[in-house]
């Protein structure tokens, strides 16, 4: 049961669409509309700056790097208390 609320003021043209579009996705209500796409943006947004993507030939050196790599010096060993410190994935 949703608790937290959202008062918000929106141009008359914004509100018209979104009743429309709420419609037109059979969704109960305006609000119902506003949550989904709050939720979905959201999710959307916080996946982009909580992941990376890139291609495979730097995935390939990168992988080579770690096989290769020796025992972590005393400066990432700090790096990696510090992340984990700060709550960083």
């Amino acid at each position: 049961m949703p608790t937290a609320r959202l008062d918000m003021r929106l141009n008359e043209e914004i509100k018209a669409k979104a009743e429309k579009a709420s419609a037109l996705l059979g969704l109960k209500s305006l609000t119902d509309y506003v949550v989904r796409l709050i939720d979905n943006n959201a999710t959307q947004v916080i996946a982009q700056h909580e992941s990376i993507t890139v291609e495979n030939d730097i995935f390939d050196r990168f992988m080579s790097a770690c096989e290769e790599a020796r025992t972590p010096n005393k400066a990432l060993l700090n790096a990696a208390a510090y992340t984990k410190k700060q709550g960083i994935k």
